[in-house]
């Protein structure tokens, strides 16, 4: 973990779950870290951990979705740390509902983009010139194997993390020879408070989050443009390569595993 050791890493969404967890990590690779979040007391909590384990912590609570706000917070950390090394995009928002049950829902999409995307977006910008000048950076943004397959329920979720992968393509292709390095992460199904609140999923094979918060750490390490899965890969490939047969073919699939998760639920 050496490539870690006292290099200053921000990470969204710190307060709970995988953004913890890998917080957590982190720091025992001796990282020092920049946790960010919603709520105060949890990211008290995540910083008085890792201090009791003797690692170096700062907080910045901060709604995300307040631009104003993130400015400030940004603002806050670039003062405060003359290094930044490592942006992790982790915070998140996810919504499980069919299309034309959101016909009167704009919402869901305008919140769920708010946070997935416009926000992480907002904090890469304001970053990337200390990258710049630094010569050297990296921002590693969280997205889902569900954007690698057709999987129904999550538009507003989907779309975000999509949004998301395409700018750190353009992100990579523009800066990465100015030493700016960008990852993205395709999590599959992660056991996290976020996904606990869907009940049908009680009974559904996960990730665990520590095993999930290694990969974090595992693209930090290896700055690779992508960690995933090998189905995820391969489902991405055969996606592409033929659309309309992986469409057609998991439409049924989804629903009979939606059925036989809700038939688990109900015994």
């Amino acid at each position: 973990m050496s490539h870690i050791n006292g290099k200053t890493i921000v990470i969204t969404g710190a307060s709970g779950g995988i953004g913890e967890q890998a917080a957590l990590q982190l720091a025992r690779a001796g990282a020092k870290l920049c946790l960010v979040a919603r709520r105060e007391d949890e990211l008290q909590r995540v910083q008085q951990m890792i201090q009791q384990e003797g690692g170096q912590a700062w907080i910045y609570p901060v709604d995300l979705t307040d631009k104003v706000a993130l400015d400030a917070c940004a603002d806050r950390i670039l003062a405060e740390h003359e290094r930044i090394d490592v942006l992790v995009n982790n915070a998140a928002r996810s919504i499980r509902r069919a299309i034309q049950d959101a016909l009167d829902r704009m919402h869901d999409y305008e919140r769920t983009m708010q946070i997935n995307y416009f926000s992480a977006v907002h904090l890469t910008l304001r970053l990337l010139p200390r990258f710049l000048e630094q010569k050297s950076g990296q921002v590693v943004n969280i997205s889902t194997m569900s954007t690698q397959v057709p999987i129904p329920l999550f538009s507003a979720y989907l779309a975000s993390k999509s949004a998301l992968e395409s700018f750190s393509r353009s992100l990579s292709i523009e800066l990465g020879d100015q030493g700016v390095a960008v990852s993205t992460v395709y999590f599959p199904m992660v056991r996290t408070p976020m996904s606990s609140k869907t009940a049908i999923y009680k009974h559904m094979r996960m990730m665990n989050i520590e095993e999930a918060a290694g990969w974090i750490v595992s693209a930090i390490v290896k700055q690779s443009a992508r960690v995933s899965s090998p189905l995820g890969v391969v489902s991405s490939v055969v996606l592409t390569a033929l659309p309309d047969f992986v469409i057609k073919s998991t439409r049924p699939f989804f629903r009979r595993m939606d059925k036989k998760l809700a038939k688990k639920l109900k015994s």
